[in-house]
């Protein structure tokens, strides 16, 4: 059959050219500049990334820490036997695959926690977080990443056939709002933050969900996302968005969906902080040590001395098992006990038998912290992080903003 169309498979068109085009709200030029975080890459992440590189959303930034497991294959469209074999990381495996769909987007993984392993900077300098996440604990630590950076998070959860999309932002609605005290202990004790005690002995289980819910709850946290990108059009009315409103769907009876208002924001919520007039260091980063770190605060502060509060991830030099009075050196941050401890055949023997090992936590760094030659790093501050200064003249926030070239690209700085 002859082909009247003049173009060839090897022309390089623009992505979306005479498809999006059609929309009466979209945007080339602001969804190609556009930076979205997506944090959690199984199977809502994974529907999330599709459809958003299928929009040619330009710059996305893909953080998870696990590893593909084949369980993860039933319900991930990005992710292939292979990589279950071999163990590979799934953010580094969907940067990868979404590539594929899209060559002409930027982007980056990092495969690590989304407060221990990114830094505030990525945070302040996107567009819109999307959340694909499985626990309470994790919801809270991004909800309260996105408000000190004043970030609208898109937030979503899927079980068996059924799920829910739903919106934060400052002054709107609280993740941490919606939940009792009782519910942010367990939260909290489940992923070891308590302060002093750290317990591996209860092994969550997983639940069931289905390729079907989650395409269906990704496909409206991707819809939102586009709405925040395509801000003027949102404010003119051309749409409106689920932030304070939560969309819920279940599958089980009629295929039924819903969408109703759902705001909880109370003012004496203490993490309704929105971090200002932040301070760009440009020769600082998370490589520099503790002691040079503070010498180079007070000059720039023009003060006497200085604290660096550790917000989200305190620093253990040490463990101890109580019964047999052991001690075992670790210096790293908390957010790694749990692996460490997992890794070490005694200390998790120790932690099976005894029920917990006290870990020692340092939350301040000042010129008394006895590791002065440590990195910012590794203590637990990540790259491109903003940290929380006291001083004598009351509080600074200062970005490391050496560190930006690790985003130069992704973040199109």
């Amino acid at each position: 059959m002859k082909n009247n169309n003049n173009a060839t498979c090897s022309d390089k068109t623009e992505w979306g050219k005479d498809v999006f085009d059609l929309l009466s709200w979209f945007k080339l030029d602001k969804t190609k500049n556009a930076k979205v975080l997506v944090v959690g890459a199984g199977a809502l992440g994974n529907e999330v990334l599709k459809n958003l590189g299928l929009f040619g959303v330009g710059h996305i930034i893909i953080v998870d820490f696990d590893q593909i497991e084949y369980s993860n294959l039933t319900r991930s469209i990005l992710f292939r036997p292979e990589d279950a074999d071999k163990g590979y990381y799934k953010a580094e495996v969907a940067a990868k695959r979404l590539k594929e769909v899209n060559p002409t987007i930027e982007v980056q993984a990092i495969c690590g926690d989304l407060s221990s392993g990114v830094g505030l900077g990525v945070y302040r300098r996107v567009d819109v977080v999307v959340g694909c996440l499985d626990s309470v604990w994790a919801r809270i630590l991004l909800n309260r990443q996105c408000f000190r950076m004043n970030k609208i998070f898109i937030d979503g959860g899927i079980g068996d056939l059924e799920g829910y999309a739903t919106g934060y932002q400052l002054d709107v609605d609280c993740y941490e709002c919606h939940l009792s005290e009782k519910e942010k202990m367990a939260a909290k004790t489940s992923k070891m933050s308590c302060s002093g005690v750290a317990t591996i002995n209860e092994k969550h289980g997983r639940l069931a969900t289905t390729p079907v819910s989650a395409s269906i709850i990704a496909a409206v946290q991707a819809q939102e996302a586009m709405k925040i990108i395509h801000k003027e059009e949102l404010e003119a009315g051309k749409f409106t968005s689920i932030i304070g409103k939560i969309f819920k769907y279940n599958g089980a009876f009629f295929n039924s969906a819903f969408y109703n208002d759902a705001s909880e924001y109370y003012d004496d919520c203490i993490f309704h902080e929105e971090w200002k007039d932040i301070v760009e260091i440009p020769y600082l980063s998370a490589n520099t040590t503790v002691k040079d770190t503070l010498q180079i605060l007070k000059s720039v502060l023009e003060v006497e001395s200085v604290t660096i509060k550790l917000i989200n991830d305190k620093f253990v030099d040490f463990l101890t098992s109580r019964n047999e009075n052991k001690k075992f050196e670790v210096m790293m941050p908390v957010s790694k006990i749990r692996d460490h401890i997992e890794s070490d055949e005694e200390l998790e023997d120790l932690a099976w038998r005894e029920g917990w090992i006290y870990q020692n936590e340092i939350s301040e760094i000042d010129e008394n912290f006895p590791y002065q030659d440590l990195s910012l790093h590794q203590i637990g501050i990540p790259y491109f992080d903003i940290i929380k200064v006291t001083h004598d003249k009351g509080i600074s926030y200062i970005e490391l903003n050496a560190d930006k070239e690790l985003y130069k690209t992704i973040l199109n700085l």
